[in-house]
């Protein structure tokens, strides 16, 4: 009988097959709904095979090929963890092949997309199911490679390769860091299995390092801050697609990785590991949504708010390790599950507002929503799927990024009874920080819909618009509906997650479905308790009343008038509040420490006709701190270094010869 490790290897075997296909008939009319016709139905095997054996059989299963390195192999493993990582990626490649189906069909260049497009699905299945270093960092490559190329697709944009290029080097820079960790968990005896490397138990120094590698590593693929540049560039530039899977499934393998080292391969957690996790998540958080308020670029703008919500799951995660370190297994597990969870909402609300903004995109040819405006008008089904998408990344109830915050900030409120005086001061900080970045982001998606889809149209193109195909609003649709419900019962999922939390903490939540009514119970019914079910039911039904009576009692009493316009009597488009305008009042507060904002006011001499002037500078601090002094020393050096390929063949010959004796006596001063 096969394995079901080895059943599930089909399904990459199968996305690659694809691939090959692709790039071979990638310019045929139809290709575009086969490959992604295939993709959906091979990621829909992949969740019910995964999902199946969750059901019938949770326990671990395992599968070695006869590939990889010389007499090891290449091993795939199956567990708790990796199971439930998988049904996030393949739900994720679902739902994004289905859009894709209608949305593909817009992509002026196909053939630079389809063949990429299994690729990328199956390095990430692959780098989930991976049991050995070598397995993982192979999958990792290849992963960031075709996520790399589907992010050139446009290549002829200077912009576009530019993100490209950076996104080349961070994914560089990250595998580099991963293969250094491995190594070290790997030790003298080189052993590449993760199984062994469980079992080696690695000093308080290399435990450190290996933390701090996998921060650097797993860290630059989701976008912890200051790892975060090539995230606002590149998503923007990949199809809204390819967008969706990069930020709302991409980062979650990032996760993923991390998690498997740290929380199981790294052994037991000290306190301030916690610590260190816990403030570059709560930083994270808060920088992130601060960009994302600023700008006026759609894509840019949910590029920026996945590492919001990045920073989210990575102070939970610290959390989590800081619990464990003082033996604090229910506040661990509370915590854990809490990011577990956080995880899945993410991957539901992300891709469905980017798949939102793809088919902005599409209807308008815009990203710029200072060029948009009423487009609540021409695109209605849109605008209502993108409302819920901005209802639920705000954390308002009953929708299921409320569900998630709500557990990561009463994992928060256990911080009391650590012991560290560091932590229970640290803790606090850090959860005024997400309390700052859950009300920045109400308001940053009050500006995306309302910028974007209300008032009046802003430019011609929005007067053109219509609504997409009926595959996009179908994925669309079933991510709302996925968002709604993992909201009001939230208790299916958390109950779902217990082995993860168990086999990794050593303890879980509460059973949630023992619970009446649907109510979900994080420590005990004296301390905390929600039911977004109740919730739900009221909001449904006071909202239904408020409108009935109004409408049946207070009709008589409406009356017309005209608008306030803030002085301005002509109801034009450029009186409306812009997307730079709405954030002014924030950057005003914000922008002198995060951004370096400046504005310049060039004011008209009395009588003048010349208009009025607002100039506003901001910098990435981060960018200007951390990566131009970098680049300006590799530019210094290879300016310098360039006069080397002038050199006569004595030079060159003289050269090496000075290397040779260089190595030489290096091995001989060796000890």
């Amino acid at each position: 009988m096969i394995s079901i490790v080895a059943l599930l290897l089909c399904g990459p075997a199968a996305l690659l097959a694809t691939a090959i296909l692709a790039a071979a008939f990638s310019r045929h009319t139809a290709a575009t709904r086969l490959v992604y016709g295939a993709a959906f139905v091979i990621s829909a095997a992949l969740l019910a095979i995964v999902a199946g054996h969750l059901v019938g059989n949770p326990g671990e299963a395992s599968a070695t090929l006869p590939l990889g390195l010389p007499w090891t192999g290449a091993r795939f493993r199956l567990d708790g963890l990796s199971a439930f990582f998988l049904i996030v990626v393949n739900l994720g490649g679902t739902i994004t092949s289905l859009y894709a189906l209608g949305y593909g069909r817009h992509e002026s260049q196909p053939h630079r997309v389809l063949p990429f497009y299994p690729a990328f699905l199956a390095g990430m299945n692959l780098v989930v199911l991976a049991n050995d270093a070598f397995s993982f960092l192979l999958s990792w490559e290849f992963m960031s490679l075709a996520s790399w190329a589907l992010v050139m697709a446009h290549h002829r944009d200077e912009a576009n390769r530019r993100a490209g290029y950076i996104y080349l080097v961070m994914a560089s820079f990250g595998t580099m860091a991963l293969l250094l960790a491995f190594g070290l968990l790997a030790g003298p005896a080189g052993t590449y299995a993760f199984d062994a490397m469980r079992m080696a138990h690695p000093g308080p120094l290399a435990a450190g390092a290996v933390l701090v590698l996998m921060l650097l590593g797993a860290g630059s693929k989701a976008g912890l801050v200051p790892l975060h540049a090539w995230l606002p560039l590149a998503h923007p530039a990949a199809p809204s697609h390819v967008s969706a899977l990069m930020s709302g499934i991409m980062t979650k393998v990032a996760i993923y990785g991390f998690i498997r080292v740290v929380f199981d391969l790294l052994g037991a957690p000290t306190w301030w590991s916690g610590v260190a996790v816990l403030l570059i998540g709560g930083v994270t958080a808060a920088l992130g949504i601060l960009h994302a308020l600023m700008e006026k670029d759609l894509k840019r703008l949910l590029a920026y708010s996945t590492i919001e919500n990045i920073g989210v799951i990575f102070a939970s995660l610290g959390l989590a390790l800081a619990f464990k370190a003082n033996a604090m297994p229910s506040a661990a597990a509370l915590a854990f599950t809490a990011a577990l969870f956080h995880v899945l909402n993410h991957s539901f609300f992300k891709s469905l507002l980017f798949f939102g903004a793809g088919a902005v995109l599409t209807s308008t040819g815009e990203r710029d929503m200072e060029k948009l405006g009423g487009l609540i008008h021409r695109l209605p089904v849109t605008s209502f799927v993108f409302l819920v998408g901005c209802v639920s990344i705000s954390a308002l109830p009953p929708f299921n990024g409320f569900a998630s915050e709500w557990l990561v900030f009463q994992a928060i409120l256990r911080s009391p009874e650590l012991p560290q005086w560091g932590l229970k001061v640290i803790v606090p900080a850090v959860g005024g920080m997400l309390a700052l970045s859950a009300a920045l982001a109400a308001a940053c998606f009050v500006k995306a819909f309302g910028i974007t889809f209300l008032g009046r149209a802003r430019s011609a193109a929005v007067e053109r618009a219509h609504e997409v195909d009926r595959w996009s609003l179908a994925a669309m649709a079933v991510l709302a509906a996925f968002c709604l419900l993992a909201g009001i019962l939230p208790g299916f999922i958390l109950d779902g997650l217990s082995a993860v939390t168990l086999s990794l903490i050593g303890d879980r939540m509460p059973v949630q479905m023992a619970e009446p009514w649907l109510s979900i119970v994080p420590i005990a019914e004296s301390r905390s308790s929600y039911n977004g079910l109740l919730v739900f039911a009221f909001i449904a039904i006071s909202a239904s009343l408020a409108a009935f009576f109004i409408h049946r009692f207070a009709s008589h009493a409406l009356r017309r008038g005209i608008a306030w316009g803030c002085g301005f009597a002509d109801a034009v488009p450029a009186a409306q509040y812009t997307a730079v305008s709405f954030a002014q009042p924030i950057r005003r507060v914000f922008g002198g420490f995060a951004f370096r904002a400046r504005e310049t006011v060039e004011m008209p001499a009395p009588g003048s006709l010349e208009p009025a002037r607002l100039k506003v500078d901001m910098h990435d601090v981060a960018w200007e701190i951390f990566y131009q002094p970098i680049t300006g020393a590799i530019d210094f050096a290879t300016e310098r270094l360039n006069h080397l390929q002038f050199l006569t063949i004595r030079r060159y010959l003289t050269l090496v010869f000075l290397y040779l004796v260089t190595l030489l006596l290096v091995l001989a001063l060796w000890p």
